[in-house]
């Protein structure tokens, strides 16, 4: 038997909110799989399972915010007796007195197996070995019968495109911004209807309030609920909008800001800065991409990812953690990839094992990660272990970014914009295309001398893209 706990999604999580369970008691769970949905100040992840077997007790409420650390659920070794599988469970003492609800409630209230997957649903399929729960949760709320489906995945396994693909054509998403879907789904409008103010359209919590004055016919006072779970037959007492926990995106702020604050008291920065000939790269992109559809062509972000990850591996010290006092080295190149959300705010994904990566491979995982995180489906593997982060604003026409580091790690690499300068190559001045990089490392692991190598390296290997 084992606990699956709240994870920590990063050092600047302290405690997380469980939005979702995507399995239930009896369920059959692999390592690796999707088991819940957990909301973090910065976006809702998707938390895998790191014990395979079957699941015993779910021991949180969807709805509740625990402590990083604090057991959610109960994982039950392959052929043993689940407890709990055939009815409702009580959270065990100790869990229940760290539980904390997101509204007033009840704080130790059962978890029938109905408020996992909300109530009047489609007769559930069994679990099927081939079949993981995030598809499963799926084809349930797609209403896509599994026993129908063709797996087109290894062995037959039905994967989540086979289900999208059996499912009917969704509706068309209306573009709104977090707080204005929360708002509207409170006061009971359809965002279908409401006309936005915002960037391209998108609706706003303002348009919303103004669709509702509209509809009563009267001033309608911000009054909203806590939200509804699956499985609640009643909803809660309004509360008045000054009572909920603040918007995400100021959420997130606020914990940016704390983390950045943090690192800058205790990490003894130091800058440097390179700028770097980009002809060579520039060439072989323009080879390399000759005849390919656009969807399949490089970006110079791939080779500026794969510049960094390799050069990392070749100067390691800037590859890593300061933990107790002393660096830890990371056992692999893990680039965190800084992602600006459209809704505003920052998070960094990780791609794993990015030195072991083709430039191919890098642009295809990086178009995934920031798809994504903007549609705010990363999961929690993606969200931790970032060995060292890259950040750039070359698409916003920024030549230069110097980056905070995100602790515990000890270097952030920053790329600007590939712009054309004037440049003097073998005694002769042209205009050449260039780009800056920039490092930003901590003191207490490494020092001007092994950051310099470090942007070298950069450098060296952008001018022989193609021995890569």
């Amino acid at each position: 038997m084992a606990e699956f706990t709240m994870p920590s999604l990063g050092a600047d999580m302290d405690e997380g909110l469980l939005q979702e369970w995507l399995v239930g008691p009896g369920d059959r769970v692999r390592k690796g799989d999707v088991v819940a949905v957990v909301e973090t100040d910065k976006a809702a992840i998707e938390v895998e399972c790191f014990q395979s077997g079957t699941v015993g007790r779910l021991l949180v409420r969807p709805g509740t915010r625990v402590p990083v650390g604090t057991p959610l659920a109960v994982i039950e070794a392959e052929g043993a007796p689940v407890a709990g599988a055939g009815g409702p469970e009580e959270p065990v003492g100790a869990e229940a007195q760290a539980a904390t609800p997101v509204a007033a409630g009840p704080a130790a209230e059962p978890v029938p197996r109905e408020t996992v997957r909300g109530p009047a649903r489609a007769a559930e399929p069994a679990p099927d070995s081939g079949t993981g729960p995030l598809v499963r949760h799926l084809a349930l709320r797609r209403g896509v019968d599994l026993t129908a489906v063709h797996g087109t995945g290894p062995g037959g396994r039905i994967t989540r495109t086979d289900v999208e693909h059996a499912a009917p054509a969704p509706a068309p998403r209306v573009r709104a911004t977090p707080y204005a879907r929360r708002l509207a789904a409170d006061l009971g409008i359809d965002l279908t209807a409401v006309p936005g103010t915002g960037d391209g359209g998108a609706v706003r919590a303002a348009d919303v309030r103004a669709a509702t004055r509209k509809s009563t016919g009267r001033h309608e006072p911000e009054r909203v609920t806590a939200p509804r779970r699956d499985g609640e037959r009643h909803g809660r007492a309004a509360v008045p909008a000054a009572g909920l926990a603040e918007p995400r995106t100021d959420a997130m702020r606020r914990t940016i800001a704390e983390l950045m604050s943090r690192s800058k008291r205790e990490i003894p920065h130091y800058y440097l800065s390179t700028t770097i000939d980009f002809a060579a790269a520039g060439d072989w992109l323009r080879r390399f991409n000759r005849g390919r559809p656009p969807a399949d062509r490089l970006a110079p972000a791939a080779l500026l990812l794969k510049a960094a990850a390799t050069a990392a591996r070749e100067v390691p010290s800037v590859n890593g953690y300061w933990q107790n006092d002393a660096f830890v080295p990371g056992s692999a190149v893990d680039l965190g990839v800084a992602v600006s959300l459209r809704q505003g705010g920052l998070l960094a994904p990780v791609i794993h094992g990015a030195d072991t990566l083709s430039p191919e491979a890098l642009m295809a995982g990086l178009k995934d990660l920031v798809q994504r995180a903007r549609r705010g489906r990363l999961r929690g593997s993606e969200m931790s272990g970032a060995t060292l982060t890259v950040t750039s604003l070359g698409d916003q026409g920024v030549e230069t970014v110097f980056g905070v580091i995100h602790p515990p790690q000890v270097a952030l690499v920053g790329f600007g914009a590939v712009v054309e300068r004037p440049w003097a190559t073998g005694g002769m001045l042209g205009v050449r295309p260039v780009v800056t990089a920039t490092l930003a490392a901590d003191h207490r692991a490494t020092d001007g001398a092994v950051g310099a190598r470090y942007l070298t390296a950069v450098d060296r290997l952008l001018q022989k893209p193609e021995e890569w």
